[in-house]
């Protein structure tokens, strides 16, 4: 999983850092496109397309029925009765091939989400660094708090910590970035030494909030970064940026609604060029 998160982290961006400088809105249409055009692909491949199509012609023929006999109750009754089967064949004709989408549908989000779901630092800008433990953790049986170091490169600042939180199992320092860069603090637990990736930049950039342990479910949600290696009773080692949200008419939307919302556009408007019926 490390090896596909790492393929994965570099084709995304080399793909998104042409359009670092720009809006947000440039490289999220440009994916959403592309899915689009892939969605599409996958779907007429794994889809009883004929099929699909003659649904469709009943579904079409119920409603025409239905204004063409809108004084006669029995014959409407009868056409949505048709209708309403027809729309259960289809679900279950769309079924497969949507179960194929979802698996590549995933990874792409679970990329996208961190090149747009958050902000880098800013100069100047606090954020908190976090070292969570998991439940087994000896200082939690012992009420000790844990020995920990942190090394922060220049341009990096600690301004306060370590503060313990023993009910949340989490260390936590106060640090700000004095310039725009890219920076590793390395946090020593346990005679093992964490690097965490800092970012500090106002452009799209994959950021990593979250380095987590080597468990197959983190790998899967958080691949912006490889995971802790080497300290069993580290849970995560967090970096708490911003959330990012896109403007739309002068409205705040998620990352996620915008890349839906065009990737749908995008495949309504390509289905009939690429001979597809959905």
């Amino acid at each position: 999983m490390i090896w596909i998160n790492r393929v994965l982290r570099a084709v995304f961006d080399a793909v998104l850092s042409p359009f670092a400088a720009w809006s947000p809105w440039v490289g999220l249409a440009l994916v959403s496109l592309v899915s689009a055009v892939g969605v599409l692909w996958i779907f007429k491949r794994t889809s009883n397309q004929d099929a699909l199509a003659a649904v469709k012609s009943r579904i079409h023929a119920g409603l025409f029925e239905i204004r063409l006999f809108n004084d006669d109750l029995p014959a409407i009754f009868r056409a949505q009765t048709s209708i309403l089967k027809a729309n259960a064949k289809y679900l279950w004709l769309s079924l497969p091939p949507m179960i194929w989408i979802i698996v590549p549908l995933f990874f792409v989000f679970a990329q996208l989400q961190f090149h747009y779901g958050y902000e880098g630092l800013r100069p100047a800008e606090t954020a908190l660094l976090t070292l969570r433990l998991e439940e087994g953790a000896e200082e939690l049986a012992a009420g000790t708090k844990p020995a920990v170091t942190l090394d922060v490169p220049a341009g990096v600042e600690v301004q306060a910590g370590p503060v313990w939180a023993p009910a949340l199992r989490e260390l936590s320092w106060r640090i700000g970035v004095v310039e725009s860069g890219d920076y590793e603090a390395v946090v020593g637990y346990g005679g093992v030494e964490i690097p965490k990736s800092i970012r500090s930049t106002d452009r799209v950039a994959r950021l990593s909030p979250n380095k987590v342990a080597p468990h197959l479910m983190g790998q899967l949600l958080y691949p912006a970064e490889d995971p802790v290696s080497g300290a069993p009773s580290v849970e995560a080692l967090e970096v708490s940026y911003r959330e990012r949200a896109l403007d739309f008419l002068g409205w705040q939307v998620p990352w996620w609604l915008a890349y839906f919302v065009l990737m749908i556009l995008f495949a309504f408007a390509l289905r009939t060029p690429m001979g597809v019926t959905i």
